[in-house]
């Protein structure tokens, strides 16, 4: 619940073991969404063929890649400043007579502010945007021969994922795969439409092979990311247009795939087939992150969200019928501009309602280009301070109540990785509500999806014991 750029080991970096000797070096780091998360490692895919393996560090890296995000207030300073950093590393690395480095950056900031990007920051050698990171081998190839033509960043979706190899270089046994880019909601404060396009879905058939070979690499749950995930609509082999309930069906029958996930989601495309299949698939997590951003009608409609409060207290009513123990996560904004007290006691009152498993919250930060940016009654800083710690507070209570009320429960958790008391051979994984879960004397588990008693209900985590231990 942080009003900053968030930057975390599973979703904000691709660092992998350093690259074995004789290798060329690839540092990745990412900024923002899970569906730059999902970008940086298919950049990853695509520049191995060229001997590139993925370094846990920019210094001595022979190709660092900035894949950046554009949501937040500044994003664009923070880039400028590590690629001040990065330059110097670049210095370093020539001093010690050890090679050039090329430094790229791509995502959305490229995409917004490509060519502001090479004036004010000459050391940068490539820009490449979010619809066009399959042709960075070609731009390293120009770069490396001629410093010439480095802008790559208008191109239909469909062609690079026509260039991305089918088989994934993924460790772990969960896997980010985009099925869904752009948007067409034009939410009157948010950048995305201008930086990934219109909405586009990905053919059926790539998202299923792309999704067997992770399974063949052991993956056991996918997550599905799309700007406006909900709003899928591919293309099937038959021609049909295939919805986001169908594709999810088609997922579960993929042999050792058994969890699915998706975010983000509108409420607008919230559609009956996608409640049902909350109902009727197993595999299919009782998780749901679906934003509403505020509280108040009048901010709705300011917002061009196209639904109102009721329309979405009533959705969720829907949704909790269907699969009653589905946890909810949200978005919510504070202080868009004209918000008053009262609206914002309204979001207050809408967060009651709802109850929210989890919740991520900001002030409201202008984005230039957007409607909301140039709107009157732009609020105070300090006004936005307090009215995101009062709301802070609130989801704060929601998800610590939220997690304790798992106490007594069996819940099955997928283990992921081993934990820091290799004494206590502890493991960690995910409940079906996405929760991090601690056990001790699992740590041979990993892989599996097991049977837990939760123990302990924490503010981020769970602990819990096996079944029978």
């Amino acid at each position: 619940m942080s009003d900053t750029l968030t930057l975390s080991p599973t979703l904000a970096e691709v660092e992998t073991a350093a690259a074995p000797e004789g290798t060329k070096r690839l540092f990745i780091k990412t900024y923002g969404c899970q569906m730059n998360v999902y970008d940086s490692e298919r950049m990853a895919d695509v520049l191995r063929p060229l001997g590139y393996a993925t370094t846990d560090s920019p210094e001595g890296a022979d190709f660092v890649i900035l894949n950046t995000c554009h949501i937040r207030e500044k994003a664009g300073e923070k880039i400028y400043s590590e690629l001040g950093k990065i330059r110097q590393m670049r210095e370093r690395k020539l001093e010690r007579g050890d090679g050039g480095m090329t430094i790229a950056v791509a995502g959305c900031v490229a995409q917004a502010e490509g060519e502001e990007i090479m004036l004010r920051a000459p050391a940068v050698d490539i820009v490449v945007g979010p619809q066009a990171y399959h042709q960075l081998p070609e731009l390293l190839t120009r770069t490396a021969r001629s410093r010439g033509e480095r802008i790559g960043a208008d191109f239909a979706p469909n062609e690079k994922f026509d260039a991305m190899p089918v088989v994934r270089g993924v460790k772990g046994f969960t896997a980010f795969l985009t099925v869904q880019e752009g948007c067409d909601k034009f939410c009157s404060f948010c950048v995305v439409p201008y930086t990934r396009g219109a909405e586009w879905s990905r053919p059926v058939e790539g998202v299923l092979a792309e999704a067997r070979g992770l399974a063949d690499q052991g993956v056991r749950e996918v997550t599905l990311l799309g700007q406006n995930v909900n709003a899928y609509d591919g293309e099937g082999p038959d021609g049909t247009v295939w919805t986001l309930a169908k594709l999810a069906r088609a997922l579960a029958e993929i042999p050792g795939l058994d969890r699915i996930r998706y975010t983000t989601s509108h409420a607008n495309d919230m559609t009956d087939d996608l409640i049902a299949a909350h109902a009727e698939l197993d595999a299919l997590m009782p998780y749901l992150h679906l934003p509403v951003q505020a509280g108040s009608d009048r901010i709705l409609r300011l917002m061009n969200r196209k639904h109102g409060r009721q329309k979405y207290i009533d959705l969720i009513g829907r949704i909790r019928e269907a699969r009653p123990d589905l946890a909810l996560a949200g978005d919510m904004i504070v202080g868009f501009p004209g918000e008053t007290d009262r609206e914002f006691e309204d979001t207050l009152d809408l967060v009651r309602q709802v109850n929210y498993a989890s919740c991520f919250s900001f002030m409201y930060s202008p984005r230039p280009g957007t409607p909301a940016a140039t709107m009157p009654g732009q609020v105070p800083t300090e006004v936005m301070k307090e009215r995101l710690k009062a709301l802070q507070d609130l989801l704060f209570e929601q998800q610590v109540a939220f997690n304790q009320a798992q106490v007594g429960k069996m819940l099955n958790v997928l283990f992921e990785k081993k934990g820091r008391h290799d004494v206590r051979a502890q493991a960690i994984g995910r409940s079906p509500y996405l929760q991090s879960v601690h056990v001790d004397g699992a740590d041979h588990l990993l892989g599996q999806i097991v049977p837990v008693r939760i123990e302990q209900g924490n503010q981020n985590s769970l602990k819990g014991s096996l079944i029978g231990a």
